[in-house]
């Protein structure tokens, strides 16, 4: 079996329940900044692997899907577990482009701490600053690795003031780099005032331990006062004995930088270059004396099945009733796998679990600890594992898996809902099966991915949130499940809302022979904020809609606004406010008046102002300074709305909101024009109304599809 797996089992066996050792940590950054060369240093340094895969080869251990190793690009987050001074890393690699962003998301829900690596030439760019405000929003501790030093245009300081500018956190600075670009050799420790210079090698293990240079030390006290004097606002009376000349001991800084990082304070700042072995040693000290072990972050909330919070958390021990979140569906050469995160209770191979979510028990069957895609078997896993579970039947990712002598749910993952689509159709009809099972695999494994049959050209729709994203799974269904198909046009997913409010009523009346149907509705329609959703209320008194058809005069207005009367897309942002009726005591029902408020909304609505709306995408794009007027002329030919224009070292950013219409085949369009050197990527910002002539070519489209 080897002796460093041998070891490396006996320690995880023996030190099950000592979860101050145990670090949950994820790798996230903008595309192209290191992250999955940041891993492969980690894994190498750890005796993890004993060859580095370089990302630009296709050979990294993160990267084991066919489509990563010829894009260099991650796709999906990778799990991995080592071993650095005694603790015990899970280490999850997670994608940068901005359509697999989900993966992110869904990977720092389950994370306790994290790194993020930042290009030191590149700086904070446009997903950074995505994956910064969901590690905000899930609470993560962080330490920042300011990456490829080595680079040409690297400024590490620069990128410090933009961490602070645009992100508006609060870096602390721990080491400084000895050189730049070419000549960069290595860092200054802030903490021991040592320089760790490595040699021409490029092997991480090839370092000195020297003095501070002599034309650094003015700049070294500089920093070291400013790190000293942020750490110590951590601890009252170090700071005080500080100020009356007593330098704090290495061991008390450590402390205060401990407990300001795991608080949100601040964010130890590290830089170096991963691609040539400098500086990471120093980033894996720093997530082991930083960053949480999983008993020091904010505890779960529980709710009761029915979805209500109980005031209950799931706190991470070992000696508490099960509890463990699904955050990742994989279907591998070996059946589904399910990535879990156990908050709080143990999971032993063989135990029946109940998944909340379905109100169904399952079987804990093979339990494993993933290195990328290959597998250690374990026999239990407990409160602050990261594990994967073969063989799960109904669990999809946000599940919550929980004792089933005492259930409690965890809190839910949100997805964001998709913004393109595309018509596919299997080339040939021994396709079609395949095509549906292969499908079904996908959209449990990515909750972003969404699939519709359209009824009335049969045409399967695939939905997604961007360009690449569906792209890749085109590519997926052709390689990994032997389907070919027929791919149509990218498709906007435009949508439909209202402008006027409007009072209506509608009588649903039916006899034939015997009982008939009966409910009269009288009601308003009303324009609610964008983002505010669909709202009911019912202002009915004096009995003349029995309290029990609510429920059902709600559904049928919550049923019918999935199509729009404009061009049949689904109708957001309107509330209706029952406000009076009628009702028969032999022939009203239920059904009677949810027919009637469905026939009440395709009355109404047409009366109400309906109007198309389009996505709108914040789109960054960073081009060469000779090319900004005609980057900014066709963003604004696009129907673009410039933001803002940010000059760097080797170019300018410019930020828009463009019509996601606009922008199929940007990427091209952009090569062309920047002689090859532009970059771009765009996420989802927020739907605006089409311009006329935008939304009348849209809906006479979507009749004519109607009509053929």
């Amino acid at each position: 079996m080897g002796i460093r797996r041998a070891f490396f089992l006996l320690f995880v066996a023996t030190n099950m329940t000592d979860l101050s050792k145990y670090r949950n940590i994820g790798i996230f950054a903008h595309v192209d900044a290191g992250k999955t060369t940041t891993t492969e240093r980690i894994l190498k340094l750890t005796g993890k692997i004993h060859k580095t895969g370089e990302v630009h080869d296709g050979e990294a251990t993160t990267d084991f899907m066919e489509q990563e190793q010829e894009r260099g690009i991650t796709i999906q987050s990778a799990a991995t577990s080592c071993e650095w001074d005694g603790h015990r890393l899970n280490i999850i690699d997670t994608p940068g482009h901005v359509d697999f962003t989900i993966e992110v998301y869904r990977s720092l829900k389950v994370l306790d701490g994290g790194v993020g690596v930042f290009c030191g030439s590149g700086g904070v760019e446009p997903q950074s600053e995505t994956n910064w405000r969901y590690a905000n929003e899930s609470e993560v501790s962080r330490i920042i690795f300011v990456n490829k030093l080595d680079r040409i245009g690297a400024d590490f300081f620069r990128v410090v003031e933009q961490i602070k500018k645009v992100l508006g956190a609060r870096p602390v600075v721990m080491t400084v780099p000895i050189g730049r670009e070419d000549d960069f050799v290595g860092v200054v420790d802030l903490l021991t005032e040592k320089a760790y210079i490595w040699d021409d090698t490029g092997k991480a293990e090839n370092f000195t331990i020297e003095d501070i240079p002599a034309d650094l030390v003015d700049e070294v006290a500089q920093w070291r006062e400013e790190l000293v004097e942020t750490a110590l606002e951590q601890d009252d009376a170090a700071m005080e004995a500080y100020f009356e000349g007593e330098q704090p001991s290495i061991e008390t800084l450590k402390a205060c930088i401990r407990k300001g990082t795991i608080a949100l304070d601040f964010f130890p700042t590290y830089c170096g270059s991963a691609f040539k072995n400098k500086g990471v040693q120093l980033v894996m000290d720093a997530v082991v004396a930083f960053l949480p072990d999983p008993t020091e972050v904010k505890e779960q909330p529980e709710m009761d099945l029915e979805g209500n919070e109980s005031g209950n958390f799931a706190k991470v021990d070992a000696e508490l009733p099960l509890r463990a979140l699904a955050f990742k569906i994989m279907d591998d050469r070996y059946g589904a796998l399910t990535f879990i995160r156990i908050y709080s209770g143990v999971m032993n191979k063989g135990d029946t679990v109940l998944n909340t979510y379905t109100g169904k028990t399952e079987r804990i069957g093979r339990i494993v600890e993933m290195h990328a895609d290959d597998r250690i078997e374990l026999d239990r896993a407990q409160a602050g594992d990261i594990v994967a579970v073969l063989g799960m039947k109904n669990v999809q990712t946000g599940h919550t898996l929980a004792d089933p002598k005492k259930p409690a749910t965890l809190e839910p993952m949100v997805f964001p809902d998709p913004v393109i689509s595309i018509a596919i159709a299997p080339k040939d009809k021994a396709g079609t099966e395949k095509l549906g099972v292969a499908l079904g695999k996908m959209i449990a494994e990515d909750p972003s991915f969404r699939v519709e049959t359209d009824e009335e050209s049969n045409e399967t729709i695939l939905m997604g949130m961007g360009e690449l994203h569906l792209d890749i799974k085109i590519d997926i269904l052709k390689r990994t499940h032997g389907v070919e198909v027929e791919v149509g046009k990218p498709q906007v997913a435009y949508r439909e809302t209202i402008t006027q409010q409007i009072e209506d009523s509608y009588t649903h009346k039916k006899q034939s022979g015997g009982s008939g149907q009966f409910g009269r509705i009288d009601y308003t329609i009303e324009p609610l904020d964008p983002g505010s959703g669909f709202e009911f209320e019912s202002k009915v008194t004096g009995g003349n809609v029995p309290r029990e058809y609510w429920p059902a005069v709600e559904k049928g207005f919550k049923f019918s606004m999935d199509e729009g009367v404009l061009a049949g897309y689904p109708l957001l942002d309107f509330k209706v406010t029952l406000l009076d009726g009628a009702f028969h005591a032999v022939d009203s029902s239920a059904l009677a008046f949810e027919i009637a408020a469905k026939a009440g909304y395709r009355q109404s609505i047409p009366k109400a102002g309906p109007q198309l709306i389009e996505p709108i995408m914040k789109v960054d794009v960073f081009t060469p300074e000779d090319h900004v007027g005609d980057v900014i002329g066709d963003l604004n030919r696009r129907r673009g709305m410039i933001k803002t224009q940010e000059a760097g070292a080797t170019g300018v950013r410019i930020k828009a909101d463009v019509p996601l219409s606009e922008m199929f085949g940007y990427i091209g369009d952009l090569r062309t024009m920047t002689s090859g050197r532009g970059q771009f990527s765009m996420e989802f910002s927020h739907y605006l109304p089409c311009p006329k002539n935008v939304a009348e070519i849209v809906i006479k489209e979507a009749q004519d599809r109607k009509a053929s």
